[in-house]
């Protein structure tokens, strides 16, 4: 029963984590003055949420039979992050010659927002493997 609800509270916490930040992160744009869907912020949060599920839901449904590999799933996933991030976000950022803080922030606060929520659950199911 655990095990189950585990991953059910992964995407309820997942999903509230990133709404409560991207509003956040809104309305700091939006005191600031600045635009609030400039610089790719809106794919960013969508692929990092869609990469953090996904990421979390193979080390779940992996938990058992790679249970000894899961921190090298974990890390392969928090690369898989990087490069997608080097692919698809980096060209444009760099287009100008140099990257902005409002430019990094857009990728970041949300990479940021999944790694910590997929840090904390990964963390769960590893104590699970350990104590059963």
């Amino acid at each position: 029963m655990f095990k189950k609800n585990l991953l059910h509270r992964f995407y309820f916490t997942l999903f509230l984590s990133y709404l409560l930040v991207f509003g956040l992160h809104l309305l700091i744009l939006y005191a600031l003055g600045l635009p609030l869907t400039d610089h790719k912020i809106l794919l960013a949060y969508g692929v990092n949420i869609i990469m953090a599920v996904a990421i979390f839901s193979i080390l779940y449904i992996f938990r058992e039979p790679f249970k000894d590999q899961l921190g090298f799933l974990y890390l392969a996933g928090s690369m898989l992050k990087f490069v997608v991030f080097f692919i698809v976000f980096y060209p444009d950022y760099k287009l100008d010659g140099e990257m902005e803080t409002i430019e990094f922030s857009a990728f970041f606060v949300p990479y940021v927002v999944g790694l910590i929520v997929e840090t904390l659950y990964t963390a769960k199911i590893l104590n699970s493997i350990n104590n059963s």
